[in-house]
């Protein structure tokens, strides 16, 4: 079988890229970077310890096997898996694997399923797939491809979606979900090195067909995407498979763990770091790799080389290295760093034997004082340059435009510096701390003018997230309402950017509903917290100066003040729609229980699929259950089936919180079952606007509706709920989708 230009092409950029990295290196490090009578390369592969070929040069868990009896040599590690490269500063090392999970090429029938796996063989230790700096790639045509980690203990509780289309005729270079689709790895499966891959055929497709799917390297797939998604493309849907790559690289990541290396590492460490016994290497520091107990190690600023061994970091002569480390005039290497001096002309030599004189009295004489300022420059010009930088790859420059561009945003967000809300948090003192979870933290601070305010820094560092930041950043910009979270501005001068809230005291109404509360939310104050969330959604919706679809509405996102105002938070997930569209095709992503089905099966956002989250949190309201609660049966159940279920029936009183008949608003909790009813409908045209339900509310909570009569406002514009038969049926949908997606994203 014949390979495409274009991948020859790319294998040999690929090949080019390590040539010139593979010298640069050499050139800089004279340090080694192996054990003492160690291989430090296998062919064009270098091996750093704790990496090793051969006994007693490598730490446990990390040999390699060098095998020369090919065409050139190659590396191995477990059972035949190539290695790449291996990168001790990103903790990485690439590999080639042919594990490519193929699958029927068509799939009959509404909701087939083909079920698959994904995996690095026999490799155990301390290597794991990098979340990070891999995605999952998808070919078919209309499927939902859903990539499952799993651990020894069964499923984790944490999946990656995506769904790819095929209209009648292909015409696509890029994998955005037609032919082809792509999304991050979820960073909860990290750890991992086995994953579980479901295919399922989108109900409104007669037939689907899928290929294949596998975890990449996403940056070999950025520069092979074009070629890949062609070929793909030229060839009709539903017929033979056309070339597919059997092997693609796939990039691990590796760590020290503190548990296992105790009583391994019993050198005393030489370097700066007395308290660790990883970093044996002068120069070189360690830094803890986001929630869990691992550490690496890296050389410190000035230095390259192996943190691992001893001797390991070396000091760069930049002077050696004029592209990267630009000089004109004379280039001086000092430890760490280097001095770049200006050329002088030197016309005759008394006159050099006089300049050499004066220079050497004043440079002992202000030597020692001038080193301590000099040092101190350097240092301040590198975290200026450090800062410019990132505000470039932050997108500053686009959000600056936007700023200058519009006197309203500007009088509402400003860009901080990175000093203001050091200043502000006492530099992220941890006593700041307000909360946090896996992907980041908020800290509480007081900016000069006075104002209290929320910062939210992220820990992990993606450009799914860097991009939800930018998203998040637009959409609050164009947003005033008061009850939508008002962004005082963002610093992107920090490798993770910050954004900088009003500080919201009173926690969330996931907090008030579903934890144990001395003071909880009586039926009145859940009304009009119910009517203030209606009024910012179809805010969002309709009177915003663009229209938003918020894609993650829940009562976590929903905050509340001292006096229980509501502020609603989140739009990291958004998206911004124009007047004269309806709906948009995009990748699924929300939260389980809160997801809208039918969003879930075509992928198409519309209004309607906020509407429905917003009726889960209604029933919440009414019952205070989560969304997903285990029933006596011990088995998960969903919130919103069982409402409806029940609300059929005539059994709302079932499942009605009892301090709401306790407080005498039973009628008007009826009326807001119905209206929950309604947006909880599996058809989205048939839910109501945002509109419609906040001017429900409305006459609820002024006692307007009649205690026997169905909710007016609703019934007008949508049409008459199904039968008892036909909301079984369709809610035995709901319950399929429920099972399908047990692993909240």
């Amino acid at each position: 079988m014949r390979i495409p230009v274009s991948y020859r092409r790319a294998a040999i950029d690929m090949i080019g890229v390590g040539v010139f990295t593979f010298q640069l290196l050499a050139t800089v490090l004279a340090g080694p970077i192996a054990l003492p009578g160690c291989p430090e390369s296998c062919g064009d592969v270098r091996v750093p310890y704790p990496f090793g070929i051969g006994k007693g040069c490598f730490h446990d868990g990390f040999n390699l096997t060098c095998d020369k009896t090919q065409h050139g040599p190659k590396l191995f590690l477990g059972d035949g898996i190539e290695v790449l490269d291996i990168s001790l500063p990103d903790g990485t090392v690439r590999i080639q694997t042919n594990n490519v999970s193929h699958g029927p090429s068509q799939m009959y029938g509404n909701g087939a399923e083909f079920n698959g796996s994904w995996s690095v063989p026999n490799v155990t230790g301390p290597l794991k797939v990098s979340t990070a700096r891999n995605s999952f790639v998808a070919f078919g045509c209309n499927v939902v491809v859903q990539l499952i980690p799993y651990s020894t203990l069964g499923p984790l509780t944490d999946a990656s979606f995506c769904a790819s289309m095929c209209p009648q005729t292909l015409s696509t270079s890029s994998c955005s979900g037609v032919g082809c689709c792509r999304t991050s790895m979820a960073p909860f499966g990290a750890d991992l090195l086995s994953y579980g891959i479901q295919v399922r055929s989108i109900a409104v497709a007669e037939l689907a067909y899928f290929q294949a799917a596998y975890i990449v390297d996403q940056d070999w797939f950025s520069r092979n995407e074009n070629a890949m998604v062609s070929n793909f493309a030229s060839y009709p849907a539903y017929t033979a498979a056309p070339y597919m790559p059997r092997s693609i690289p796939t990039v691990l990541e590796w760590s020290l763990d503190l548990i296992l290396d105790e009583g391994l590492f019993t050198l005393s460490p030489i370097g700066p770091n007395s308290s660790d016994f990883r970093c044996l290497s002068s120069n070189s520091f360690s830094y803890t790799l986001g929630n869990y107990d691992r550490r690496r190690c890296n050389c410190s600023q000035g230095y390259e080389g192996n943190p691992y061994i001893g001797d390991g970091c070396q000091d760069i002569d930049e002077c050696q290295l004029p592209d990267i480390y630009p000089c004109h005039g004379t280039c001086i290497n000092l430890p760490g760093t280097y001095q770049c001096s200006s050329k002088k002309t030197i016309r005759n030599l008394p006159g050099l034997i006089t300049i050499i004189a004066m220079s050497a009295g004043f440079g002992l004489l202000f030597s020692l004082l001038g080193a301590a300022k000099i040092t101190n420059r350097l240092k301040q010009r590198r975290a200026r340059k450090l800062r410019q930088k990132l505000f470039r790859k932050n997108h500053g420059l686009l959000l600056q435009q936007l700023i200058s561009s519009n006197k309203d945003i500007a009088e509402r967000m400003k860009i901080f510096s990175l000093e203001e809300l050091e200043q502000a948090t006492n530099k992220f003192d941890p006593n700041r701390i307000l909360g946090g979870g896996g992907h980041g933290t908020v800290y509480k601070g007081i900016l000069s003018d006075q104002r209290v305010v929320a910062i939210k820094k992220s820990k992990i560092v993606v450009q799914r997230e860097i991009d939800q930041f930018i998203n998040e950043v637009v959409i609050l910009s164009q947003t005033n309402h008061r009850n939508v979270v008002k962004l005082f501005g963002c610093c992107l001068e920090t490798e993770v950017p910050l954004l900088v809230y009003e500080f919201i005291s009173n926690g969330t109404l996931s907090h008030h509903l579903h934890e144990q509360s001395e003071n909880p939310l009586s039926w009145k104050e859940r009304l009009r917290i119910a009517l203030e969330t209606a009024r910012a959604i179809a805010y969002l919706h309709t009177a915003a100066s663009i229209s938003v679809f918020h894609r993650d509405i829940k009562t976590a996102n929903i905050l509340l003040t001292d006096n229980l105002t509501v502020k609603v938070s989140d739009f990291g997930a958004s998206r911004s729609i124009s007047i004269d569209e309806t709906g948009i095709l995009t990748a699924i992503q929300g939260t389980h229980g809160y997801l809208d089905p039918e969003y879930y099966y075509t992928s198409r956002l519309t209004e309607k699929s906020d509407v429905y989250s917003f009726g889960v949190i209604l029933a919440e309201l009414l019952t205070r259950l989560t969304p997903v609660f285990s029933s006596h049966s011990s088995e998960a159940t969903s919130l919103a089936s069982h409402f409806v279920s029940l609300k059929r029936d005539n059994r709302l009183q079932d499942i009605l919180d009892p301090q709401i008949v306790e407080e005498g608003g039973t009628e008007d909790a009826k009326a807001v079952a119905r209206l929950a009813e309604a947006c909880l409908n599996l058809k989205g045209e048939e839910r109501p606007t945002m509109r419609q339900v906040e001017t429900t509310l409305e006459d609820v909570q002024s006692s307007k509706v009649h205690h026997n009569s169905q909710t007016t406002r609703v019934s007008q514009n949508v049409p008459k709920y199904q039968s008892c038969n036909e909301g079984t049926r369709l809610y035995s949908l709901e319950k399929e989708f429920i099972e399908s997606s047990e692993i909240p994203r």
